[in-house]
């Protein structure tokens, strides 16, 4: 018994062995045909055929190193502001969730990746089994007991012979990468969202001071003009219109405060805390220098607008789609093998004589889906021309946000240099018509007119400063915030 156990391994080897050379042959065979079927797999990106212009039309500085820096938030000088900008880069809710979203598609990127390669599972099992009992001339036979024990591993794999599976996951793939410019437009928006109400804030509390420094001269005008009244130089008349210019000045402070609450409110909401745990100092809009930004050309907001990033990237997903949807009309070829052991007795499980095994290849090919396979192909081709349109459309609106912003930047700038002009000389005249109030040689009209002119002036003024900042902001944000660096270009070594 000894003797021929060595022969019949040898002869089982030499059976798996026999089996195994056609599969390799087989699987050969199919590499070579699938290597020269590469044409299959090139997908063909649509062409958004779109007409990128040398410069933009506003754009008058040409300063190639006042490109947006990474932290461009510092270019105004506020300490707060940046502190503003950092916590909430950490701490903003929607940022937060966005990155949840992108970590979700990683996930199904890596699901989508699994079909490529073979999925391998384990099994052990004990099966106990009696048969019935017999009964002949008068004797009962008793049934008989079986106890089998098996342990075996099986493998299964599909041949993505035309790509339906690399373009799966190639689709899954681009929408991570969408995702993630997901992310950095979320990033953005909160940022311009931080520096707005930031400002919003600031600007309140100037009109706010300027308010309460207009109610002051208005009463000490209400008082000049009472004092002519008790001289006998004066009317009731000039006294109830001085008060109606006192009373609005009051009631507009309860509007700036409203305005004031509202912007604070939404810097806690950007930064994620609840309103009574936000604190902002603030100070003027004075004291904030409005950095000076160049656009760059053209052609290069369709690298630094992370919307345009994620709308490419989602047109680079839904062609793999297509790709995905025109395999699925070719076979399907699925390898599936299962080897182990196999025996009655438990000592004897991992015996050589306890071996079996068993492969088998297939190949399916749809023959009637009933309008499936062509309704999501023609689907998943709609799905892709929907996202070239909408990929066009978003580098069109970004070229026509830069120029607007650089429109806007430049006439707020000049009407805040005007408005500068027109304060100052409001303040001039209602100065010298309040001294010769107090000389008692000034036109009643005239003071009234010169104080309400100032008091408008100086407020529009603010706003004036305040619509300025904005605009810069919308600027960044129209660039896609900040750019990386330039890199030089290395001078060849003589």
């Amino acid at each position: 018994m000894s003797d021929s156990s060595p022969g019949l391994i040898q002869r089982l080897r030499a059976g798996r062995a026999g089996l195994h050379r056609p599969l390799a042959r087989g699987l050969a065979a199919l590499c070579i045909v699938a290597s020269s079927a590469g044409c299959l797999l090139t997908r063909d990106l649509p062409d958004p055929a779109l007409d990128i212009p040398d410069a933009y039309k506003a754009a008058r500085l040409k300063d190639p190193g006042s490109t947006p820096k990474l932290d461009w938030w510092r270019g105004f000088r506020s300490s707060e502001l940046t502190m503003l900008m950092e916590e909430a880069q950490t701490v903003n809710l929607d940022i937060a969730a966005a990155v949840a979203r992108f970590q979700q598609a990683d996930a199904q990127a890596r699901i989508a990746g699994a079909a490529l390669l073979p999925s391998l599972s384990g099994s052990g099992q004990e099966t106990y089994s009696r048969t019935s009992g017999a009964s002949a001339s008068g004797l009962t036979i008793g049934g008989r007991e079986v106890v089998n024990y098996s342990a075996s591993l099986s493998a299964s794999y599909e041949l993505d012979f035309w790509g339906k599976n690399r373009e799966a996951l190639q689709a899954a793939e681009e929408t991570a990468v969408a995702n993630r410019f997901d992310r950095e437009v979320v990033a953005l928006t909160t940022l311009t969202s931080v520096a707005n109400a930031y400002f919003q804030v600031i600007a309140s509390q100037d009109r706010i001071r300027t308010a309460e420094r207009n109610i002051a001269s208005a009463t000490r005008v209400l008082e000049a003009i009472r004092d002519r009244l008790k001289a006998g130089t004066g009317t009731d008349v000039d006294v109830a219109q001085q008060e109606a210019i006192l009373g609005n000045q009051k009631a507009a402070v309860p509007l700036l405060r409203q305005t004031l609450a509202q912007n604070m409110n939404a810097l806690a909401t950007l930064v994620a805390r609840p309103p009574e745990r936000m604190h902002v100092k603030g100070g003027s809009l004075n004291a904030i220098s409005p950095p000076r930004v160049t656009p760059g050309l053209p052609s290069e907001l369709l690298t630094q607008r992370p919307d345009i990033r994620r709308q490419e990237a989602q047109l680079a997903s839904a062609t793999a789609n297509v790709g995905n949807a025109r395999a699925q009309f070719f076979p399907s070829i699925q390898l599936t093998g299962q080897g182990g052991y196999q025996s009655s007795a438990l000592v004897s499980l991992f015996q050589p004589h306890a071996a079996f095994f068993n492969i088998v290849g297939s190949l399916t090919q749809p023959i009637f889906e009933g309008g499936r396979l062509i309704g999501n192909f023609e689907f998943t081709k709609a799905r892709q021309d929907e996202l070239l349109q909408t990929y066009r459309k978003t580098v069109v609106s970004a070229f026509a946000d830069v120029d607007t912003a650089l429109v806007s930047v430049k006439e707020t700038t000049a009407r805040l240099r005007l408005q500068r002009e027109v304060v100052a000389a409001s303040r001039r005249a209602f100065e010298l018509s309040e001294q010769q109030l107090r000389a008692g040689t000034a036109d009643i009209i005239v003071v009234l007119n010169t104080q309400v002119t100032l008091f408008q002036a100086e407020d529009v003024l603010w706003q004036a400063q305040l619509a300025r900042l904005l605009a810069v902001v919308s600027l960044y944000q129209a660039l896609g915030g900040g750019w990386e660096p330039r890199m030089e270009k290395p001078v060849d070594a003589l």
